[in-house]
């Protein structure tokens, strides 16, 4: 049955459906008002010694608070706006601060030992140190494909850092800020690759070092022991030098277990005197 109105009466269902309309806007405000404020806190976290950008989150600017959201919107959760984008800026960024880093700490380095040096300190392995030390994990919002898988964890916490520089970058327009934020773990991290290089690129120090006893190069042999994926002890590397077998390692991927053998190996060489 169709109730009909007289034409001066309010139909009660218009003021319900008003009143959830304006409960859902306030909840939308609310649940902004929490975005915002954990952002600004994160932000606050990263003691970046810029005035500027003091100033900025101090009295959070809307459309800056924006951009740096979707420095933490992962692809599976918004096809348009994600933080794609920002990694893509981020990643040039990174290059260049990095650069600027090692121009002004070690200028008197080889153009090629600041390539090697700034590869460690640009790296995807460094981007996700970094991440996790920042708990950027945090801010990041995926969509329930992303939520569930396990393997892409680490690579979305390296993505969403570089898109975070970008988006730092983008407030200013500027390095400075991105500089002062990362030399300082630049100059720790670039201390720790300059004492041991051969711990971060051992799979080079050990092909170069048999290039220079005019042996063949290294042969890596891959077992996959482990079927479970994360499993530390996934895949077993054997490296044999001149038909020998010089040292075994594990890793979770093959590049892990290639470079722990590596480590290894150079080490043990290291002890006896070879190198």
């Amino acid at each position: 049955m169709i109730a009909h109105l007289n034409q001066d009466e309010q139909n009660p269902a218009y003021d319900l459906l008003s009143n959830y309309c304006d409960y859902l806007n306030q909840t939308k405000n609310i649940m902004n008002a929490k975005r915002i404020n954990q952002i600004t806190t994160f932000l606050k976290s990263l003691n970046i010694k810029s005035k500027r950008f003091s100033e900025i989150i101090s009295k959070p600017n809307i459309s800056v608070i924006q951009n740096f959201n979707q420095a933490f919107i992962h692809s599976s959760e918004d096809k348009i706006i994600n933080y794609e984008k920002l990694e893509f800026f981020g990643d040039a960024v990174l290059r260049l601060a990095a650069s600027n880093f090692i121009e002004k700490k070690y200028p008197q380095m080889s153009v090629g030992e600041r390539s090697d040096l700034r590869a460690q300190i640009v790296s995807d392995e460094w981007l996700i140190k970094l991440g996790k030390k920042i708990d950027i994990e945090e801010l990041i919002i995926k969509g329930p494909k992303a939520l569930g898988d396990e393997n892409s964890k680490n690579t979305i916490i390296g993505e969403a850092t570089e898109a975070l520089i970008g988006a730092l970058y983008k407030c200013f327009n500027s390095i400075q800020e991105v500089n002062f934020w990362l030399d300082g773990i630049w100059e720790e991290d670039s201390e720790k690759f300059l004492k041991a290089p051969y711990k971060f690129k051992s799979k080079t120090v050990l092909q170069e070092w048999c290039q220079s006893k005019g042996f063949d190069l290294p042969v890596y042999k891959i077992i996959e022991v482990s079927k479970k994926n994360g499993d530390p002890k996934r895949f077993s590397c054997d490296i044999f030098i001149k038909g020998l077998k010089e040292s075994t390692a594990f890793g979770k991927s093959h590049k892990q277990a290639e470079t722990n053998a590596a480590k290894v190996l150079i080490e043990k060489f290291m002890t006896i005197g070879k190198i």
